[in-house]
């Protein structure tokens, strides 16, 4: 059964404490160097980094966390992303196309969910960062031995 979700603000901060999927979370905001994507996302002030060692992710520096699909909204911007897909095509990098920033994209690992790059948030809501070297080389080996990663998509 679905619950009605309660609103707890805390004048003190950023975080709002709902009732079930978002408590203990806060609304980062952020999106691309130009402006023109925007969106947010309720996340841990503290975020778990991925840094993958893959092709893509080497070349692009592409460090995010992940979240469920619906933890994130666009704002605006979607008329002004592209989409770049490779190999198995189940990863979709989606990025500006007038400044070429990737701020979000649907990781492989998490296709139900969002790979989001904290250095494209707005200043203000994270805390701490703590980053996780993943072996993407060796892509399928590391994600089935990971313990957590495909649960990080699930609310």
């Amino acid at each position: 059964a679905f619950l009605a979700k309660k609103r707890e603000y805390d004048h003190k901060s950023s975080v709002v404490s709902l009732s079930s999927e978002h408590r203990g979370l806060v609304k980062h905001t952020g999106g691309c160097h130009c402006g023109a994507v925007r969106f947010e996302v309720w996340a841990s002030p503290d975020l778990h980094v991925f840094n993958c060692n893959c092709s893509i992710c080497t070349k692009k520096q592409n460090r995010h966390f992940i979240v469920p699909a619906s933890r994130f909204k666009l704002l605006q911007g979607a008329d002004n992303l592209t989409t770049y897909t490779f190999n198995t095509h189940c990863a979709q990098h989606t990025f500006c196309k007038t400044c070429g920033v990737q701020s979000f994209y649907t990781p492989r690992s998490n296709p139900d969910g969002y790979g989001i790059a904290p250095h494209c948030l707005d200043d203000g809501t994270v805390q701490t960062i703590t980053t996780e070297e993943i072996n993407g080389k060796e892509w399928e080996k590391a994600v089935r031995e990971h313990k957590t990663i495909r649960d990080m998509s699930k609310p």
